[in-house]
């Protein structure tokens, strides 16, 4: 422990992502990476940019990928906030918006995105986690109570159980003077964005990511839609933090992205429709799975240990992702892979329980 640092960081819990193995020929389904590449359209941006222009600073508000994203999902372009990675937007909203223990704790799940305890650390926010109810679904009737602010992932992680529009409605018409961040990192994979609800909703936030549906994990590329007075708030922590959040490139191969629709829905429907045959396929293995809206399932088996189960399926070159903690030590999270990847998963996973 150095005697250099500041006193706050001795006791800080850093967030702990998925592994990233330096492994050659490794079947990686542990942290929700789209199997698939960007859109060959966000490529060609890329390499277009790729110059001596690099030199120069990026503009500091990114106004055409903001104008790109306001345009797709029908807002304003001063309802957009962008930034690197929608973790980096979610440090902003836990600094900006929702430290307000004069209203009361901030409420997100007890099973949910682990970044989130590591943010109130970091910012020194009151929080209590609410409890998923037995079948892991978030009940909007535990949230109706004093607070400082709501966040969960809408589909939710690990578990992948999506939330209705409807309950999300009701639950921000009975929090109206609270922020409630829909965070929405899984949302293009099986249901509707609350970005619909924001010209409705003031107290709405909706966070999103292009590193999943999009295939844009290694450009760093997230953003915040919600009211103007929300996203001026943002605005102004950027400005005192990072004033120049995207590159060049990050902002080219963003605006290309959404630019490519078709490539978007094409891409979408093959990980849904593997999604559902890899779920089939584990269930006919014993398995159960709750049911996901994401781009990864939480399974676990009767008689099986999650933990040696991830361990021999290592052996094998394949990785997934073993959480231990409460209520979910018996579960594996599989991000959902190509056929061919899918398929060895259950091959190995068949070969496993038969020995």
């Amino acid at each position: 422990m150095s005697s250099f640092w500041s006193d706050f960081v001795k006791d800080l819990e850093p967030y702990s992502p998925g592994e990233q193995p330096q492994l050659n020929n490794i079947t990686k389904l542990n942290t929700n990476e789209n199997p698939y590449g960007p859109s060959p359209a966000a490529l060609q941006a890329i390499a277009r940019l790729a110059d001596d222009d690099l030199r120069r600073y990026p503009p500091p508000n990114a106004p055409q990928l903001k104008q790109a994203i306001a345009g797709y999902y029908q807002l304003s372009a001063a309802q957009v906030f962008v930034g690197n990675g929608s973790d980096e937007v979610l440090a902003h909203v836990f600094n900006g918006l929702l430290n307000h223990p004069q209203k009361g704790p901030l409420l997100f799940p007890d099973i949910s995105y682990s970044f989130y305890p590591v943010y109130c650390q970091l910012y020194d926010i009151s929080f209590e986690k609410i409890p998923l109810s037995e079948d892991f679904c978030i009940d909007i009737e535990d949230y109706k109570r004093p607070n400082g602010g709501i966040i969960f992932p809408n589909p939710n992680a690990p578990t992948g159980i999506l939330l209705g529009l409807d309950a999300i409605e009701n639950l921000l018409q009975k929090n109206s003077q609270s922020v409630v961040v829909v965070d929405e990192a899984y949302i293009d994979f099986g249901g509707q964005t609350a970005a619909s609800l924001i010209d409705q909703y003031s107290n709405l936030l909706v966070v999103q990511t292009l590193s999943k549906s999009r295939s844009l994990a290694g450009m760093r590329i997230g953003y915040a839609m919600g009211s103007e007075a929300l996203i001026a708030g943002l605005e102004r922590v950027k400005n005192s933090f990072n004033s120049y959040p995207l590159g060049h490139l990050q902002i080219a191969a963003a605006i290309a992205a959404f630019n490519d629709e078709d490539y978007f829905q094409k891409t979408r429907q093959l990980i849904i429709a593997e999604r559902q045959r890899l779920t089939a396929q584990l269930e006919s293995l014993s398995f159960e799975v709750l049911p996901s809206q994401a781009n990864f399932v939480f399974t676990r088996h009767p008689h099986q240990s999650a933990q040696e189960l991830a361990s021999k399926l290592r052996e094998l070159s394949i990785v997934v992702r073993y959480f231990k903690q409460p209520r979910i030590a018996d579960f594996l999270r599989i991000t959902v892979g190509t056929e061919a990847q899918n398929s060895l998963l259950i091959d190995s996973l068949a070969s496993i329980l038969s020995d």
